[in-house]
């Protein structure tokens, strides 16, 4: 089998690369980049290197066949609001505690994939879905970090990502274009995602701060790369595991949001949460080995 049609490598590979966005958009929050510029960056990052490498294999992105209607619902509904969501509620939630977040989608999911009559997992997958979201539900009833619980409005606000996230993942698949590339959706979306944030932000605050991106260069290159590399791999495990594995990205990458929080951010989280990350764990692999069956 071809790496590229692996599903557990390219849930693995996507998750991790979607978890970044948590501890780079925590630094850049604290160097006081705003959240919308973070969020215009991990889409016009994406949209802009996924443009040249298609250019340069003498493709596009075309507008055909319902793509123009693809590419903004996609842009609104997977990106622009999450993501606004997600970089907006780090700073008071954590980057751990936010990418827990993550975790609910699947549950969402999925019922939102039976009620359209898509592919539905089977005893095991259920079993699995299930077992990650008691894992979440652990690490909620935490309450964030060690000494700083979280705010319930900041809370209640997040819950709104996985909601979004959900019904992102079924609109894709639905709407999906025919013979269109998973590259090519990737860069129109975020492209179209790219320019409502960039209207959105001079439209609300008189102009667009880019000289912000200049401190943190490291962390603004990274997220620009990491963006790029995930939502080319993003479209490729929607056309091969569809969209409640597809949903399971959101594990991983809340996994690696709380050991990048405490090793490099300095968030301190109490011994259920990282028994609930364990729960979690399991909850993948089960969902994997029925994937495969």
């Amino acid at each position: 089998m071809r790496i590229m049609d692996s599903a557990l490598f390219l849930l693995l590979a996507t998750g991790m690369l979607l978890g970044l966005i948590l501890p780079l958009g925590k630094i850049a929050a604290e160097a006081g980049v705003a959240p919308a510029m973070w969020a215009f960056l991990v889409s016009a990052g994406a949209g802009i290197i996924l443009l040249a490498v298609l250019l340069l294999q003498r493709r596009g992105v075309g507008f055909s066949g319902g793509r123009l209607r693809y590419y903004i619902c996609t842009a609104i509904i997977s990106y622009a609001l999450p993501n606004l969501l997600i970089l907006s509620a780090i700073p008071h939630l954590g980057a751990g505690f936010t990418g827990i977040m993550y975790t609910l989608s699947p549950v969402i999911t999925l019922v939102i994939s039976m009620g359209f009559g898509l592919r539905r997992p089977n005893a095991l997958g259920i079993v699995g879905i299930a077992v990650g979201f008691a894992g979440a539900v652990m690490v909620a009833l935490t309450r964030g970090e060690v000494g700083k619980p979280a705010d319930p409005l900041w809370v209640a606000a997040a819950l709104f990502i996985p909601v979004l996230l959900a019904i992102g993942n079924v609109y894709r698949t639905l709407d999906w274009p025919k013979n269109a590339a998973p590259t090519e959706l990737a860069a129109g979306s975020h492209l179209a995602a790219a320019l409502m944030l960039f209207g959105g932000i001079f439209l609300f605050t008189g102009n667009f701060p880019l000289h912000t991106f200049a401190l943190v260069p490291e962390a603004t290159v990274a997220q620009a790369v990491a963006s790029a590399g995930m939502f080319a791999l993003f479209f490729r495990l929607q056309a091969v595991g569809g969209p409640v594995y597809l949903s399971q990205i959101g594990y991983v990458a809340a996994a690696l949001g709380l050991m990048s929080g405490t090793l490099f951010l300095g968030e301190h989280y109490p011994p259920l949460t990282w028994i609930g990350a364990g729960v979690i764990a399991i909850g993948v692999t089960l969902t994997t080995k029925a994937q495969r069956g």
